[in-house]
């Protein structure tokens, strides 16, 4: 599972160190990179938004940090990703075009529908007690 960031934003030392555990006792593998070009080929990119709820973060040098890995169309070409996923909220000229968030390859309203039925079982469980 390759993951891409601007140095000086890696993940929890001990969270990845899991992750690396639990992909190695599955047969797989976590790998980071700080380049594009160190990437293979790959079916998907799943992104987030660059500013987190509850984050303090200096918005000028996130957005200079992370320019870089914005998801356009010549990353998706050059990945060959066919889709393109993102949990929303979603800043368009940020972590990802327009292009890319509104054409036929995103598949965020797809995610979002899935969540909000998840969603509707939680609150049904947690208002009836009935199972959905």
């Amino acid at each position: 599972m390759p993951d891409r960031y601007p140095k000086g934003y890696e993940p929890d030392a001990e969270a990845l160190a899991h992750a690396q555990s639990v992909a190695t006792t599955n047969g797989g593998s976590v790998t980071l990179h700080h380049d594009f070009n160190d990437l293979q080929r790959t079916d998907a990119i799943y992104t987030d938004t660059w500013f987190s709820m509850g984050q303090e973060r200096d918005s000028n040098a996130v957005m200079h940090d992370f320019a870089p890995f914005q998801v356009n169309m010549d990353l998706m070409q050059q990945l060959g990703a066919s889709y393109f996923m993102h949990c929303l909220p979603a800043y368009r000229g940020r972590e990802v075009t327009a292009e890319v968030i509104d054409g036929p390859q995103s598949l965020v309203l797809h995610q979002a529908e899935n969540r909000l039925h998840a969603q509707n079982a939680i609150l049904v469980e947690l208002l009836t007690g009935a199972q959905a």
